[in-house]
């Protein structure tokens, strides 16, 4: 069977460029939740978790998400922030790896998209104890009604221990679906020597 020969789709280049040109069009294509990234953290000795978070912010600095710090993968990235993130976008068949480490957004950042949340949400956010073991659902919900009172008539509080990170990269890699399983990776790799501060190479499927 002749195998058509295909121009790369996955340029060498400024990886951050290439990732808004993937992201737009995942944001115009998937049904649900296109800025939905799997994150994974692991413990000191390496025993690894993965979990969705999802993308609120991103850039040349890196990728942003928030969560509470006292869950699990908060506990787990206090003791080890080299973390994992994975977008998975079925309708385009692609997919973007990143690999880096997290540092925390600062007060401000984090203050400004809690209050852009949905109340709701922000409610629930200060009544839950993420990760925590819960007795029956009735006491979360308790929680909120609690908490909710807590707050009415004035502006919820961001809990100190809810917050944003940003993982910053020090790898990152494209993956594109082709015919016959003739697929195409290309993985960027920071190199502050390197023109643009990245080298690139295609990698066999």
């Amino acid at each position: 069977m002749e195998i058509e020969v295909a121009r790369e789709v996955v340029p060498a280049g400024d990886p951050f460029e290439l990732f808004d040109i993937w992201y737009e069009e995942a944001r115009a294509t998937e049904p649900s939740d296109s800025n939905a990234m799997a994150l994974a953290t692991a413990t000191p000795d390496g025993h690894p978790s993965a979990r969705m978070v999802l993308l609120k912010g991103h850039g040349p600095q890196g990728f942003v998400f928030y969560t509470n710090n006292h869950s699990r993968k908060g506990q787990e990235i206090a003791a080890n922030p080299h973390v994992a993130l994975l977008f998975h976008w079925k309708s385009l068949r692609r997919q973007i790896r990143i690999e880096g480490m997290l540092q925390p957004v600062s007060d401000v950042e984090a203050d400004a998209y809690f209050h852009s949340r949905a109340r709701d949400s922000q409610l629930g956010a200060v009544a839950s104890d993420q990760s925590a073991p819960l007795d029956s659902r009735d006491t979360f919900l308790a929680s909120y009604e609690a908490v909710r009172d807590r707050f009415e008539g004035r502006e919820v509080e961001r809990p100190a221990h809810w917050g944003g990170y940003r993982v910053v990269p020090s790898a990152i890699e494209f993956w594109q679906d082709r015919p016959h399983r003739l697929h195409e990776r290309r993985r960027f790799v920071r190199d502050e020597g390197a023109a643009g501060g990245w080298t690139s190479t295609l990698l066999y499927p």
